[in-house]
């Protein structure tokens, strides 16, 4: 099963994930690049969308409302995100101010009698975003929380992690892949990478506990991971900070990871670390 998608490069907006792929029931990703003040239009439909700027500025109209010159970082590496939520069944374009880099993040919005979410674009500014520092020692990460359980989505959990250079996340490996609340929620997951330098690499490893899947890739920067089950740790190689996007859905909104009980002691250093 190749869960690995290459960068895609060019233009306009290109589809990374389409609805489907190896397996996902929800989501999909693509990601708009919009220079010289090009537009991009688009519907919602079904689904509900989470758009986050990688880099640079934009204008995004939604319906009758419109935010001008949103976006306040260079690109990933360069502060906390800005980003909107669109609802199902609305029309939006987007346009770049300068230069602007956008992630679409999207999720079948229906459950099964066809019923969406009513509600409203909204913006999520830096200043909202939530940041908290995880882990230790040389697993410590920060992870940062866009469109987290606090906000209004249907299915969508959308949030940023940030390894240092030689760091581990996503460790100990979890997983959320079987509905066996409250230990643990199915939600499936995408990862979009950008790494500092950007010749650099870091690694994604896949893995069940019966060996089903028994996937590593090396993930060089605008890379993209499908991870429809399984634990998934990430590392970034020595002297290059990796970052990744990440965007969740399930039929319950809700982050409950199970850990890999082969790897879940090392919770007990980060108790020691924290003493």
């Amino acid at each position: 099963m190749r869960l690995l998608r290459r960068a895609v490069a060019g233009d306009g907006y290109k589809t990374v994930v389409r609805p489907g792929a190896a397996g996902l029931r929800y989501l999909s990703f693509g990601v708009a690049r919009l220079e010289g003040g090009k537009r991009w239009a688009c519907r919602t439909g079904r689904e509900e969308a989470v758009l986050v700027i990688l880099g640079g500025r934009c204008d995004v109209s939604c319906g009758e409302r419109s935010w001008h010159n949103l976006g306040q970082r260079e690109n990933v590496f360069g502060g906390r995100a800005t980003a909107v939520y669109v609802p199902p069944a609305r029309s939006f374009s987007v346009q770049g101010v300068g230069e602007a880099e956008i992630a679409v993040c999207r999720s079948a919005a229906e459950d099964g009698g066809g019923e969406a979410l009513a509600g409203q674009a909204y913006v999520v500014g830096p200043d909202e975003v939530e940041s908290r520092i995880v882990g230790a020692r040389n697993w410590r990460r920060r992870v940062e929380d866009i469109v987290g359980g606090n906000r209004t989505a249907k299915r969508l959990l959308v949030g940023e992690t940030y390894n240092e250079p030689g760091a581990w996340s996503s460790y100990p490996p979890h997983k959320h892949d079987v509905n066996a609340p409250p230990d643990e929620v199915k939600m499936e997951e995408v990862y979009h990478f950008r790494v500092n330098p950007r010749n650099g690499f870091g690694i994604q490893r896949i893995y069940t506990a019966d060996g089903e899947i028994e996937e590593v890739y090396a993930v060089r920067d605008g890379d993209t991971v499908i991870i429809p089950r399984g634990y998934h740790p990430v590392a970034a190689a020595p002297g290059y900070a990796v970052y990744y996007l990440w965007m969740l859905a399930g039929d319950e909104r809700k982050m409950r990871p199970r850990d890999d009980p082969q790897h879940s002691w090392v919770k007990e250093l980060e108790k020691a670390a924290d003493a």
